[in-house]
């Protein structure tokens, strides 16, 4: 099936995939081909996907997936691959945004929202970062 990965910046992956597991919001779920039509919301966390023996690890933020019987499009805020994680900017990145939300009441709705989010994606590349170092 087509595996096509997307982000802001770049295009992460445009290829042929075997699967691909995705962190979705009601659970991990993996998508081989001819898997029923679905779009869901991805959570940030592990993407993984296979091609022939060999696997990939992502770190994936938040995003969608679309998924048709010969294609899988994600469209996601962040992609990156172990190697590519500053593990020092991540972990920095999460001290932040964990001070900024002990502060709740001095953020506004939107202001919450989007440091929430900052800290999740901090952490999905910290726990790549960690678990797959070479």
């Amino acid at each position: 099936m087509r595996l096509e990965i997307v982000t802001p910046e770049k295009i992460a992956y445009s290829e042929e995939a075997d699967q691909v597991t995705l962190p979705t919001a009601l659970g991990e779920i993996t998508v081989l081909p001819g898997h029923t039509p679905l779009v869901t919301q991805l959570l940030p966390g592990e993407l993984v996907l296979k091609k022939g023996n060999q696997y990939s690890i992502l770190a994936s933020g938040g995003g969608f997936a679309e998924i048709t019987g010969k294609k899988v499009s994600v469209v996601t805020d962040l992609a990156q691959r172990p190697e590519e994680i500053d593990e020092r900017a991540a972990e920095e990145a999460r001290k932040r945004a964990e001070e900024a939300l002990t502060e709740r009441e001095r953020l506004s709705e939107e202001e919450f929202a989007v440091t929430a989010a900052n800290l999740q994606k901090a952490l999905a590349q910290l726990r790549v970062k960690r678990k797959h170092k070479r």
